[in-house]
């Protein structure tokens, strides 16, 4: 099929969320280097906390007191939030830290960010990626439990971020993607591929459902939004799940061949930027504005050598407009309209210090 006149009437995305690998490859400000004053403010900070005994689950954005790193914390927020969409943050000690020390620094500056919430059904507001046996092609399970290479998508926040423990022995590499880059470049070569991931995906909650909710939900993948900016949500493993439900619509031929365009797109050298994962790294990303994919790996015999990030999906209420099907027909919302994560009824929010 070549190009269509559908999905004139959309235009491409603005703003320095649109970017291409090639060219932030030869960028480094996209990294973030700590200083030494700024590390030994962190750990005297982190030694402190510790002492309290606090649960990290209830660290709040003032518990970790470190005034000389607000600069820091603001540059990634603005990073994040408005501009390119993610930022590498390099430096955090866990070399010499416990992971429970390591928790509390990376909860801590979190916090400042944005407002962490649940990321499974244990209500678990610091996750543990980390392959721990799970078989990534039963519809229950999830990729981060796994050494399997995971395909481009987004998480169920603002913003997802991982602080690097231990990497892995040879592989999983780290790539994202600008959704937005992608939609422009379909756009431009397959407007009606474009216009098709516009209508609502019908995805597999992964047995993770809130109150009230069915098993699968339905939300566009593309969401070009009044200002110019584009919302996008993409999970084409749950996709494919939610097929084994009887009352959710067949995947269409022009579903696939879109996703496989989107695909083959956030693959492809002219879009994505590889980077790779040093010990005390922590990256963080727009869900909305950014895909991110990971190699398979190989990882060491030793259980204390295997590869460990610790993560955090944030809610920011000085994140981008949404569309309201995030909030409504997706998710729920947390008290200031941001996306929630994902909860079910009765679970208490924790933060466990072991992968489970």
């Amino acid at each position: 099929m070549g190009q269509s006149a559908i999905g004139s009437d959309l235009r491409p995305a603005t703003g320095d969320n649109v970017w291409y690998g090639p060219e932030m490859s030869k960028r480094t400000d996209w990294i973030r280097v700590l200083t030494a004053d700024e590390v030994s403010e962190l750990e005297g900070a982190v030694k402190a906390l510790d002492a309290t005994g606090i649960d990290i689950a209830d660290i709040g954005p003032d518990d970790l007191k470190v005034p000389g790193l607000a600069a820091l914390v603001d540059q990634a927020r603005r990073a994040v939030l408005k501009n390119t969409g993610f930022i590498l943050i390099r430096g955090i000690p866990v070399d010499r830290w416990t992971v429970r020390e390591s928790a509390i620094a990376y909860f801590g500056l979190g916090a400042k960010i944005g407002e962490p919430v649940s990321q499974n059904a244990k209500g678990h507001i610091l996750g543990h990626v980390k392959d721990i046996g799970m078989d990534y092609n039963k519809p229950t399970h999830r990729g981060y439990q796994t050494a399997a290479r995971l395909p481009y998508h987004t998480d169920s926040s603002d913003i997802v971020g991982l602080l690097c423990l231990k990497p892995s022995k040879s592989g999983g590499l780290s790539s994202i993607a600008s959704s937005a880059a992608i939609y422009n470049v379909m756009l431009q070569r397959r407007p009606d591929l474009a216009e098709e991931l516009t209508k609502p995906a019908y995805r597999d909650r992964r047995g993770e459902v809130p109150e009230g909710a069915k098993e699968w939900y339905a939300v566009p993948i593309f969401n070009p939004m009044p200002d110019g900016n584009l919302i996008t949500t993409y999970v084409r493993s749950a996709m494919r799940k939610a097929q084994r439900f009887d009352d959710v619509p067949r995947l269409s031929p022009a579903t696939e061949e879109a996703c496989d365009m989107m695909d083959q797109l956030a693959d492809s050298p002219e879009i994505h930027l590889d980077m790779e994962f040093r010990p005390g790294d922590i990256q963080l990303l727009n869900n909305h504005w950014i895909l991110h994919s990971r190699t398979s790996f190989e990882d060491f015999a030793e259980p204390e050598k295997r590869r460990h990030l610790l993560r955090l999906w944030l809610a920011c209420e000085d994140g981008p407009d949404l569309p309201e099907v995030y909030t409504r027909a997706w998710q729920g919302a947390t008290a200031k309209s941001r996306p929630a994560g994902i909860r079910v009824p009765g679970v208490r929010l924790n933060a466990p210090l072991d992968a489970e």
